[in-house]
């Protein structure tokens, strides 16, 4: 039996990259994975990948800014797995690493919607669940561009400082409660909303592609960034709560 057995865990941007490689080591562990994402093509075919593993999974396919979609979440999650155990805030978009002058209205809202605002409401969907049972886990991808000003553009750091105030606001507000809170900080990862570092030197400037080819280090893999969601959700953690933990080789270190 592993340690998340018969437990019910969500799993946003669960159809690729960091929240797909999170929602199979859940599954490996014997929880049953609700698999949240926009693409229903990438959704249903994690979650034929973790039934073929004799694993349980259901898909819940849609876009996270859209309040409809967070409750959808929520009850199939209800209806099928009997509640939610651990809330794995992945979803996110990139920006396009626009200095604060040059964001547009749509771009500034696209980003903010989705990388804090849902995470923020699927949490507060999800909390009176928590709080019925007297435990939890929520885990949050945040980012390197949450612990500095340097290492996206504006809208997206924003968004992922927001997540960490996020995270460490739900730890103090609910650590008596028997429910935690954490979140990586990822440094480069391959994974798809990466593809929104390859800039364009004529666009963004040399300072840009020099900053990143110089601190990232070595890349990591979605499932490296997958083992610490996992063990911050497990009972190995347990006293770890509030925290915003770099997987970056030590990208936070330079």
């Amino acid at each position: 039996m592993g340690e998340f057995e018969g437990s019910s865990v969500v799993v946003t941007g669960a159809g690729s990259g960091i929240g797909k490689a999170a929602a199979l080591r859940f599954a490996r562990e014997g929880a049953n994975v609700v698999v949240a994402d926009l693409n229903e093509d990438s959704a249903r075919a994690v979650v034929a990948e973790i039934e073929a593993a004799q694993g349980k999974a259901v898909a819940v396919v849609g876009d996270l800014s859209e309040s409809a979609v967070i409750d959808r979440v929520v009850s199939v999650a209800v209806e099928t797995f009997g509640g939610v155990d651990v809330l794995v805030n992945n979803a996110a978009v990139m920006d396009g690493m626009s200095a604060p002058a040059d964001v547009s209205d749509e771009e500034w809202e696209r980003v903010l919607r989705v990388n804090l605002t849902a995470p923020f409401l699927l949490t507060r969907a999800v909390l009176p669940l928590m709080l019925a049972k007297g435990k939890g886990a929520i885990v949050n991808t945040a980012s390197e561009a949450a612990l500095r000003g340097s290492a996206a553009g504006t809208a997206y750091t924003v968004s992922k400082h927001g997540i960490a105030g996020l995270t460490k606001s739900l730890a103090v507000m609910y650590r008596e409660k028997g429910i935690r809170t954490n979140a990586i900080a990822p440094g480069g990862t391959l994974t798809g909303i990466g593809a929104g570092l390859n800039v364009d030197p004529a666009a963004h400037g040399p300072q840009i592609v020099g900053r990143y080819a110089h601190n990232f280090g070595r890349v990591a893999e979605a499932d490296e960034q997958a083992a610490v969601i996992v063990f911050l959700a497990s009972d190995a953690a347990s006293n770890i709560n509030g925290a915003v933990l770099p997987v970056d080789n030590g990208w936070a270190a330079v």
